[in-house]
């Protein structure tokens, strides 16, 4: 980096949650590094954004509302936010998070290793206001295959990157409706080391503003195909077992998303199809058996491990 502070720009996409904007793009303000630029793009919210924010009070730093006149999604808008930011590193928060006030400070000392071009940190999941899990990323390096077996990275609320990689990675892919924070930091992850950090730095608050059920059919219909289609030939580059894995892991992911939404014949499909690309991969046996358990097995198995991922997160392991 260079001997001045470098500008983070960060880029908040937004569309219909103003419950949240304002304490997300606060979180992002009340950071202890000081040179960073705020980019809020509004995805043609029903009723637009930047009135809302006209009291949130920037000091010194830049804050400026980006709209879109049709919605385009938020990959689309991650890429105007990019395009429309001048910072030498990027950072994105998703409107329903916040930032501990440390978070940037933090990313930029590992930017130190003039190799590093990404650097995610540890998330920390809330349901009304209770921890529900914590998220702890491990990746370090070379992490190319260890995103394409899905080991965790967390979200775009984690993740900052050096402007230079994304210029040569190129720009969020919006032909993917979901599972862009998957798709996306495997690119960048083919033109520089990775580096994490594993205390929780950012919150996910999840709530009724989800949409599990439209999330899987989505994920089922669209996501699945055109990530195995994207990324089969690259994992096929380093060895017939990673592309067995690659494929295990997304079927994995679409396998659990069928069990959330109720659609267990769904939930057993995948799940064999992830035990036929990798026998030894445990979780599709998991969700076979879940998926076969049906709806009572399921819930108990959930309330189960919601207990076990609030002692866990309560022993701060």
């Amino acid at each position: 980096m260079s001997d001045e502070a470098p500008l983070v720009s960060v880029v908040i996409p937004t569309y219909g949650r103003p419950e949240f904007l304002t304490e997300a793009v606060e979180s992002v303000l009340d950071q202890t590094y000081d040179h960073i630029e705020v980019v809020v793009v509004d995805d043609c919210s029903p009723d637009p954004v930047e009135p809302q924010l006209a009291g949130v009070d920037p000091g010194d730093r830049s804050l400026r509302v980006v709209r879109h006149e049709e919605n385009q999604g938020a990959s689309a808008a991650r890429t105007t936010g990019i395009e429309e930011s001048t910072g030498e590193f990027v950072a994105f928060i998703d409107d329903d998070d916040v930032w501990l006030s440390e978070k940037v400070e933090r990313q930029l000392a590992a930017f130190e290793d003039p190799d590093v071009g990404v650097v995610t940190t540890g998330l920390r999941y809330e349901v009304d206001g209770e921890v529900s899990h914590v998220m702890r990323p491990t990746l370090s390096g070379d992490a190319t295959v260890e995103l394409l077996y899905g080991e965790p990275f967390g979200t775009f609320s984690t993740l900052m990157a050096r402007r230079s990689v994304v210029d040569v990675a190129g720009t969020p892919d919006d032909r993917f409706p979901c599972w862009q924070d998957r798709e996306w930091p495997i690119r960048l992850s083919q033109h520089c080391a990775v580096a994490s950090v594993s205390e929780p730095l950012a919150v996910h608050r999840m709530g009724d503003h989800g949409q599990i059920t439209d999330d899987f059919e989505t994920k089922r219909d669209v996501a699945y195909p055109l990530f195995v289609e994207t990324f089969r030939p690259l994992a096929a580059e380093y060895g017939p077992r990673v592309e067995r894995r690659l494929v295990s892991t997304r079927s994995n992911f679409v396998a659990s998303a069928a069990l959330k939404a109720g659609h267990y014949d769904d939930a057993r499909r995948f799940a064999w199809q992830a035990i036929r690309a990798d026998p030894t991969d445990h979780d599709g046996y998991v969700h076979l058996g879940l998926g076969l358990g049906g709806r009572r097995l399921f819930r108990t198995a959930q309330r189960a491990k919601r207990a076990l991922n609030g002692r866990r997160a309560a022993s701060g392991s």
